[in-house]
């Protein structure tokens, strides 16, 4: 292999933004005889000029004439021609004061040259050279033969220089010795591969040798340390051990330095082939000789060996294995096979593409892989295969530090795990048909996706290029000081954009930055110059991961662009129900309806989708997403700009594919209201409007429609529909908290039931041909209404109360009052309009559903101080004034309810049995048929009357002595209860957790299905489990964790409420 004298590698103006053009050269001719000017020194690189000139001077005294020039153009082609010299003329003169050293790689242009590559890209190999002639050696010679070597020869190569060690005494010293030979022969083995990649005309087109002659080597070191493993553990000769090699070095694309992914399996030699009169090993005593052999052989690669001289060479991890690291260290086959087969995780079938025996015993390793193979490639036929994986590497992203997630070249968004997980999902999902996409490695994998026809060509040679290249990157920046690391150089404060915008960096900007300066220099570029086409890499990574897999789903006629791509009907249905597509079938259709013609819907259709399949993928029902998207574009094609807007905001795209694909209720909704879309774009539009605002618009239609009763109603239903699906879609983006949806909703009906009394007071006033009305009104509100903690299916819980003005009769005010009452519920909730009705309660009035709908006040202070129970006074502390006049609201709170929810003297036992019996009651005749206690979010054991009849029962017994229990709020009451210490802060946080989650569930539940009845109950199946899971912060289609999360807290709760609320 010869080394270029001149290694220097500049773009040539005409080189392609995707492919290595030609490079061009600056050769510097000096002669020996003539002085070096510091013009020579500035162009060779140096930038410590008065050290270079006397370092030029020690190192050129003893070397031939003709090799100046070359040791200066040397220089040019390294990363930090400063390190370079230094560390050159620190070898030269170490080799000159030993005697046994050789000097010939200082005599040869090729030796020198290849030498200064490895000292001028590696600060840690020219500081280790200096005592290491054999690195230099390996250096300079051709005795390693870089990456022409197969992997026996490596392996047969380490192995001898372990046995060279010659006889030992001492199992101490002998191990000391066999890992000092081991890691000596690997590190001349590396040094030996890094010459031929630095030395290569283009580092892009060798990349994929050099990592596998890293992943051979790193095979063989594995089985030296197993062979000596084997040889030191007792019994050791009795297992048949295999190293599983995992993510890169099962691939071949191992690193220069990088953790190495392993699981290990290990079996008994048959009794047959054991040698002595020993029994086969079996059960724990094979593990625990298997878990010593693992043990030692990752102390050899990765520990201190007491007595040994060597650095380690890199950890081992076996992170991959089997639960983890909860798991034990090594399995047998069969462990192995029943923890895939019913304990395994989507993920890791994932990782398993990428297994390969490494080490160890052949025929046991070829068992495995025999083993997992079919696992492996069914495994995308199982549930949620893709969305899981994806969840996955969300979360990986998610981990990194924030002022690292622009560097990141391994990690980060459109890094190297990015095409790794593009091209492993491909396979996946078509290598269970077409087997010849079974490849472990990445590149390998690409070039036969394009091959199958599952990516085109131009997009595999992109795809290519660019993993290449940021591996190269990755290459340059672990050679330096041999440490593992995946990090673009520190550009301080320049270090944020990038990826969604573009740094806006000048030449002069990136000057300081040495170690982009060296790694620039390694890779032939200028600093600003890298930084650049770094980031676009980074983009076009990003953007090819959905072009490829989601682009190709859009039929050929669809496809923009000079490359268009389309996939055969078996694959594109294997693509669409990888993403979760149910009915694959339908979906292909609905695509191909939204893509054809030429209507402007369609050109813009063409250009989003392959981004809302993606969105919709992600969500627990993109059959439903797909078809609610279909809905809305064919409802309002022709008569809004919405899908300009949603190409124009992918912002708001994505949460409308959240949107469509999570919620029934909302999708339904959206039909209705095209406006709605636009707000998905702008968080304050999806905050909750203003009590005052909504005042006004009710002001406004209120003058609006004064004489027709339906034309209002429809209004004021229309406008709660429109303010709850605007809360609906706040809360469901995560723009707004539950504490707000609740308030939101609240104020919501507050307003528009206030602006339906005016109008039904307004119109019976102009009916009985009155100036003043005979009769004040006020709507109470009681329950979840009282205490604004509505949900989304909650009726308004309500009393209504009148008061005759002075003069005018009782009967008089009576029949006034039930007049304004019929014309109130007629407009929230009668057959005037077509809109959906806003349920008015009032069957909390005293007497219950017996009782007359409106009392005056004077009825009510009677009834309540002669006839009421225990319980109508817990019923009262939620009361609060809603509607209507709130002076009559302020007079039966303050003369009626106060005395009676928040009562002088504390209950006596006869009331709190009255209490605690009515709840039971409730518990067992209000729950609906075939309902499980355990189930029910609200009357089941640990749902929201548990917490609620528990903080009630507190306030009666102490809100009498304490102002701050008096509240209708349970959150704001249990708060208060437990500063002052009524109720201890776990009982607390308990009752708080569940009442939070089961609040926040009926919310999902309802949004979800859109069936009011049913957002009371946990369903049973794990699918809508799942779609409830959505609203409560969990991933698509994790019902199951939700389930067991839910039920967990709701027993605790149900707990803490037999103690504070039965006193058991």
């Amino acid at each position: 292999m010869q080394c270029s004298v001149v290694p220097v590698l500049v773009p040539a103006r005409d080189a392609s933004p995707f492919m290595p053009g030609r490079m061009y050269i600056e050769v510097m001719d000096i002669s020996a005889s003539r002085t070096i000017s510091t013009r020579d020194l500035i162009q060779a690189g140096l930038h410590n000029l008065d050290t270079a000139r006397e370092l030029i001077a020690r190192a050129t005294e003893h070397l031939p004439d003709e090799l100046v020039t070359v040791l200066l153009n040397a220089l040019k082609g390294t990363g930090d021609p400063d390190t370079a010299l230094r560390s050159l003329v620190d070898i030269h003169e170490h080799c000159r004061n030993a005697a046994d050293n050789d000097l010939g790689c200082f005599q040869h242009e090729d030796a020198l040259c290849k030498l200064i590559k490895v000292v001028g890209n590696s600060e840690y190999f020219g500081t280790l050279m200096r005592t290491r002639p054999d690195l230099v050696q390996a250096a300079c010679g051709d005795q390693y033969h870089g990456t022409a070597m197969d992997s026996d020869q490596r392996r047969d190569m380490i192995w001898n220089a372990v046995q060279g060690i010659g006889e030992v005494p001492s199992p101490v010293v002998r191990l000391a010795r066999q890992s000092d030979a081991l890691r000596a022969a690997y590190r001349r083995q590396l040094v030996s591969i890094m010459v031929e990649d630095l030395c290569a005309d283009d580092a892009m087109e060798i990349q994929p040798q050099v990592s596998r002659a890293l992943s051979d080597l790193v095979d063989a070191a594995l089985t030296a340390a197993l062979r000596i493993a084997q040889e030191h553990v007792p019994n050791g000769d009795k297992c048949r051990f295999t190293i599983i090699g995992m993510g890169k070095l099962g691939a071949r694309e191992i690193n220069y330095i990088s953790d190495v992914d392993v699981m290990y399996v290990v079996e008994p030699v048959k009794q047959a082939e054991v040698q002595d009169d020993h029994e086969e090993l079996r059960g724990m005593a094979l593990t625990r000789v298997g878990t010593k052999i693992g043990a030692l052989v990752q102390r050899l690669c990765q520990s201190v060996i007491p007595g040994g001289s060597e650095p380690a060479l890199w950890q081992i991890d076996n992170a991959l294995r089997p639960e983890g690291k909860d798991g034990p260290l090594v399995r047998t086959l069969e462990s192995y096979r029943g923890y895939y087969e019913q304990w395994a995780e989507n993920w890791e079938f994932q990782a398993l593409l990428k297994a390969r025996p490494c080490a160890g015993d052949e025929a046991l390793g070829q068992a495995f892989s025999d083993m997992v193979r079919p696992m492996v490639w069914s495994a995308s036929a199982r549930k949620n295969f893709v969305y899981d994986c994806q969840q996955m590497r969300k979360r990986v992203e998610s981990l990194i530090p924030e002022a690292l997630k622009n560097r990141e070249m391994k990690l980060g968004k459109g890094g190297l795990r990015d095409v790794e997980f593009t091209v492993q999902m491909l396979q996946l999902v078509h290598g269970r048909s077409d087997e010849t996409l079974r490849i472990p490695s990445t590149l390998g994998g690409l070039q036969a996706l394009s091959k199958g026809g599952y990516v085109s060509r131009k997009q595999a040679e992109h795809l290519s290029w660019d993993y290449r290249f940021e591996r190269v990157l990755e290459h340059r920046q672990q050679m330096w000081v041999m440490k593992r690391t995946h990090l673009f150089p520190d550009l301080g404060g320049n270090n944020q954009g990038g990826l969604d915008r573009k740094r806006d960096l000048s030449p002069e900007d990136v000057q300081g930055y040495a170690e982009l300066r060296r790694l620039a220099r390694q890779v032939g570029m200028r600093s600003d110059e890298l930084v650049e086409r770094f980031d676009e890499t980074r983009r076009e990574i990003r953007h090819l991961h959905t072009d490829i897999y989601y682009r190709p789903m859009l039929p050929i006629s669809a496809q923009a662009g000079a490359d268009p791509f389309t996939l055969s009907q078996q694959a594109a249905r294997e693509r669409f129900e990888s993403i979760g597509f149910a009915d694959a079938q339908a979906a292909m259709q609905h695509v191909e309806a939204l893509t054809e013609g030429v209507s402007r819907a369609a050109r813009i259709n063409r250009i989003i989708l392959p981004a809302v399949l993606q969105w919709l993928g992600q969500g627990q029902n993109p059959d439903m997403g797909l078809l609610r998207w279909r809905t809305l574009e064919e409802r309002f094609r022709d008569e809004s700009e919405y899908l300009g807007f949603l190409r124009d905001s992918p912002s708001a795209a994505g949460r409308l594919c959240h949107v469509l694909s999570n919620s029934r209720f909302l999708g339904e909704a959206l039909n209705k209201s095209v406006e709605s879309v636009t707000w998905l774009g702008d968080d304050d539009a999806l905050r909750p409007r203003s009590r005052a605002s909504l005042d006004v618009q009710c002001k406004a239609t209120l003058e609006r429609s004064r004489a027709s009763a339906k034309d209002f109603a429809t209004s004021m239903r229309a406008l709660r529909r429109h303010e709850i699906e605007r809360i609906g879609l706040g809360w469901m983006n995560d723009v707004i908290q539950d504490d707000d949806a609740l308030d939101g909703m609240s104020d919501v009906n507050d307003a528009i039931i206030d602006a339906s009394v005016a109008w039904a007071m307004r119109n019976r006033c102009e009916e009985w041909k009155v100036d003043a009305a005979p009769a004040t009104i006020a709507i109470i509100g009681m329950g979840r209404y009282g205490g604004r903690e509505m949900n989304f299916s909650s009726d308004a819980d309500a009393m209504i109360i009148y008061q005759a003005r002075n003069g005018v009769a009782d009967d008089q005010a009576n029949a006034f009052a039930k007049q304004v009452v019929d014309d109130v519920r007629s407009i929230l909730q009668g057959p005037v309009s077509l809109e959906a009705r806003i349920d008015l309660d009032l069957d909390l009035r005293p007497e219950g559903k017996n009782g007359p709908l409106v009392r005056s006040l004077a009825s009510c202070a009677e009834y309540y101080a002669s006839w009421s129970s225990t319980w109508e006074h817990q019923a009262l502390l939620r009361a609060r004034h809603c509607a209507g006049d709130e002076a009559l609201s302020q007079q039966f709170l303050t003369e009626i309810a106060n005395p009676l929810r928040y009562p002088a003297e504390a209950l006596d036992e006869t009331q709190i049995g009255e209490i605690r019996k009515l709840k039971a009651r409730m518990e067992s005749e209000r729950l609906p048929r075939g309902v499980r206690r355990e189930r029910h979010l609200k009357l089941g054991k640990g749902g929201l009357s548990d917490v609620e009849w528990s903080v009630q029962l507190m306030q009666m017994q102490h809100a009498g002595k304490h102002e701050t229990l008096r509240t209708q709020s349970t959150m704001v009451a249990l708060q208060a209860l437990t500063d002052l210490g009524l109720v201890s802060k776990q009982d607390s946080f308990i009752l708080r957790k569940a009442w939070k989650l089961c609040t926040a569930a009926r919310n999902g539940n309802y949004l979800w299905s859109g069936r009011a009845s049913r957002a009371d109950i946990l369903p049973d199946d794990l699918y809508s489990l799942g779609g409830i899971a959505i609203y409560m912060g969990y991933d698509a289609h994790q019902g199951q964790h939700f389930e067991n999360d839910m039920l967990a807290v709701m027993r605790q709760c149900r707990e803490v409420t037999e103690r504070l609320f039965y006193g058991l």
